[in-house]
């Protein structure tokens, strides 16, 4: 008898899947298809026949055993012909490990599979158990529909999850995750399994002996479909440079990341939630100006002040790189505050060839510095831009290679720079307590700190904007459990941006991800670019909600790597970080499938004359 069938010794799921069952084909009574439910493993078929009451569900009950062995058992004839005389499908001799072959092609989208309380039979080990619940999921994979749900229920400590108290240790478990994760299948949700509340429910116990599983303790676990990986065909982007549109590859780790629409009018995302919100408290305060031009993604020449392995440098399509007067025309836009851009400008100047480099805008400053420059700026109006910047960083959970970014300048007589900062600040401070009150009930902590006695160590998004020119101001946040704060925001003053010597232009840069996550209680930066679409339906209609995860107990893997570097070779950690993030984005390691990709630490271990090893 072939390990992966003998499941026998059905176990209820909790009285409220039983119940919801029931609340679902009532209301499916009314018009909606019938939902297909399939039963593995049925011992007595008493838990099927506690679910073919329910209206608007097609139930299809099977067991491995033949009918003639299974109508054996007590109660089990008495059940099949109820599940029968309701209309159910009772399908004996059934490998679950099979599940195609038994089903024709138009009959394989079940809307939830159940197998209760799974075993190979007599005294098989936690080994081979895991194998049958592989090849399980697998099979589940091939009949369940793209939304469906997989229902599976353990004795106490068989998963192998946190939720198993006391909890075994994980070389003793069945480690259903870890084996459901092979098939493409997430942990979304885990409850208590009460066989009490369902109505004539009896286990039957294991298929060569009378006894019944003990079920105090056990728990039910309810997967469903991960996000399929990545497509990792090269992908081309389209953008405006200059007066002429070109063509560029996007970079692997950008591939999902480039044209995501997040900020669009009909988008329901948290960024453009709290963009919008932003938004309309300054608006109180302050005339405000969206400016809603298209902002070029490609930037070209150099970036003096800035490390260079924290750019995303591009290399255009063949032919398709601007001429040297475009570009010119386009660089003398291209100067910020303090030396950001300064040494391209200097090469415009004097005449001497620009080098044909580009690369993915890593800052909207300089948009901004365009507006400034036509004259398109009114005295105490805000202007505010907004779009996706690209950085190359490090790997942690609040480190991002692309985030939304919302700018807002504003050019006020010299000397009242101080008191228009406090309003700016007080504005954001009141919209986003507001809006994490409305979320969590709890009050942030948000500050404002001065760069020159800031004393905590400086995030990836704070590091970078100290490249880009002075600051001024850090904007912190904190919520529980890290009330101390994240930067999430940057204040700089120019007083000689302007021709005008009477006034000073004050900007104010925000993360909007980083704002996601800390308002919506999101850990994982990756969630918020998922497509997965179970994430926007917890923000209906752009409303904001504390995040539930629908991935519980994700994968965790730990990989050491070692190698030579030359002597006297400055070694490229971020360079190796975003190598890092690109396999492992290669080898599908998605938010929920997967933890969260942590902070790589270096450390020299070793050296032999002419290079030093690094682990």
């Amino acid at each position: 008898m072939p390990a992966g069938a003998r499941r026998h010794q059905q176990w209820p799921l909790t009285a409220p899947h039983v119940m919801s069952e029931r609340r679902g084909l009532r209301a499916a009574a009314m018009g909606p298809p019938l939902r297909r439910v399939l039963l593995l493993g049925e011992g007595n078929f008493s838990f099927a026949a506690a679910l073919c009451g329910a209206r608007g569900t097609h139930v299809v009950a099977t067991c491995y055993e033949s009918e003639e062995e299974a109508a054996g058992r007590g109660g089990a004839a008495r059940s099949i012909r109820r599940l029968r005389d309701s209309g159910a499908e009772v399908v004996f001799s059934v490998d679950c490990t099979k599940l195609k072959e038994y089903f024709l092609p138009g009959k394989r989208e079940f809307d939830r599979i159940y197998f209760n309380f799974p075993h190979c039979g007599r005294k098989a080990g936690v080994v081979k158990n895991r194998e049958l619940l592989a090849c399980f999921f697998h099979s589940c994979a091939e009949v369940l529909a793209e939304q469906g749900e997989v229902h599976v229920a353990l004795c106490n400590g068989q998963g192998g999850t946190p939720a198993d108290q006391p909890r075994r240790e994980w070389h003793n478990s069945w480690q259903i995750v870890a084996v459901a994760a092979g098939a493409g299948f997430i942990l979304s949700d885990v409850h208590p399994f009460r066989a009490e509340t369902i109505h004539g429910y009896k286990c039957t116990g294991y298929r060569s002996q009378d006894k019944s599983f003990c079920v105090e303790g056990a728990l039910n676990h309810i997967f469903t479909r991960s996000t399929p990986p990545l497509c990792l065909t090269p992908m081309s982007c389209k953008t405006q440079l200059g007066s002429q549109k070109v063509s560029f590859q996007v970079p692997q780790v950008l591939a999902d990341k480039i044209n995501r629409g997040f900020l669009k009018v009909n988008s329901s995302h948290p960024v453009r939630t709290i963009k919008e919100k932003l938004s309309a408290g300054l608006s109180q305060a302050f005339p405000l100006q969206n400016i809603s031009s298209c902002l070029p993604l490609l930037h070209q020449g150099h970036l003096q002040g800035v490390c260079h392995s924290n750019i995303f440098w591009i290399a255009l399509s063949p032919g398709e790189a601007p001429s040297t007067e475009e570009t010119s025309q386009g660089l003398e836009n291209a100067v910020w505050f303090s030396h950001f851009g300064q040494d391209t400008d200097r090469s415009v100047q004097e005449g001497c060839p620009i080098p044909k480099q580009f690369y993915l805008r890593p800052s909207l400053l300089p948009h901004a510095q365009a507006i400034i420059q036509k004259g398109a700026f009114s005295l105490g109006t805000l202007h505010v831009l907004s779009g996706p910047v690209f950085r190359q960083c490090r790997i942690t959970p609040c480190s991002m290679p692309v985030f939304h970014e919302m700018l807002v300048v504003l050019a006020v007589r010299r000397g009242t720079e101080n008191s228009c900062i406090q309003m700016l600040v007080d504005n954001i401070k009141t919209t986003t307590s507001s809006l994490h009150q409305a979320v969590s009930g709890i009050k942030p902590s948000i500050s404002l700190q001065e760069a020159t006695s800031f004393g905590t160590e400086l995030n990836d998004f704070a590091a970078f904007e100290c490249q880009l020119g002075e600051i001024q101001h850090f904007i912190c946040m904190g919520t529980d459990p890290d009330p101390s704060g994240s930067c999430v925001g940057v204040i700089r003053t120019a007083p000689d941006e302007l021709k005008s010597s009477d006034l000073v232009v004050v900007s104010v840069s925000l993360n909007l991800d980083l704002l996601a996550m800390l308002l919506c209680g999101i850990s994982d930066w990756r969630m918020l670019w998922t497509s997965d679409r179970r994430f926007l339906q917890q923000f209906p209609e752009g409303e904001l909600r504390l995040f539930k995860s629908f991935s519980l107990y994700p994968l965790s893997h730990v990989h050491d790597v070692s190698f030579w570097v030359p002597d006297g070779e400055e070694f490229d950690e971020v360079a190796f970080h975003t190598l890092a993030r690109r396999v492992s984005d290669h080898l599908g390691a998605k938010p929920g499938r997967f933890g969260p990709l942590k902070d790589q630490q270096l450390s020299s271990v070793s050296s032999r004359p002419g290079s030093v090893q690094l682990c």
